[in-house]
């Protein structure tokens, strides 16, 4: 495994605003796009991941939440229901955050790393999590989610604000 270089979006990489493509198989490169993903992830302290924050326009996502790992291609939604507010920041753009209006609960479906369609079913921060990084799929960022007025600097080293942030979605 080895870690990948978070796309940043003060690079003004096309890549994070573009749709990413439909992955067509999952084959052996997949498999370690996903586990280089998920390193990368949990090195940075992220919930979550897209292939187009490494820069890899396809459509691959990694979350970590409550200590489960989940690995989807082509992951897409099934359901989303109720409501929950909650702070969000971005991989992509390390020392903003805000809140995001997102589902309280959601299922989606994808496949796993042997190409097997499975239902991955969600509430709180897992709900949060798939959906921030499916948006991510569609060269959505969660800057242009936020509610008005709640965007703001967060420095991650400042304990009482990385305190504050425990638990939130870092993805």
């Amino acid at each position: 495994m080895a870690l990948l270089p978070i796309v940043l979006a003060s690079d003004e990489d096309p890549v994070l605003v573009t749709r990413a493509t439909r992955v067509p198989r999952v084959d052996d490169s997949i498999r370690k796009l996903m586990d280089d993903m998920v390193e990368t992830m949990v090195d940075a302290h992220g919930a979550g991941l897209a292939a187009p924050q490494v820069g890899v326009p396809l459509r691959v996502i990694v979350l970590k939440v409550d200590n489960q790992v989940y690995q989807l291609a082509n992951p897409e939604m099934v359901r989303c229901e109720g409501e929950q507010t909650g702070l969000e920041g971005c991989l992509s753009l390390p020392g903003l955050i805000g809140e995001v209006k997102r589902c309280e609960r959601v299922v989606a479906r994808g496949l796993n790393r042997h190409g097997k369609e499975i239902r991955v079913k969600g509430d709180g921060l897992l709900a949060r999590a798939i959906e921030h990084e499916i948006d991510h799929l569609d060269g959505i960022l969660f800057t242009s989610k936020v509610i008005e007025g709640t965007l703001r600097r967060w420095d991650p080293a400042d304990e009482n604000a990385a305190e504050a942030l425990e638990g939130e979605l870092v993805g």
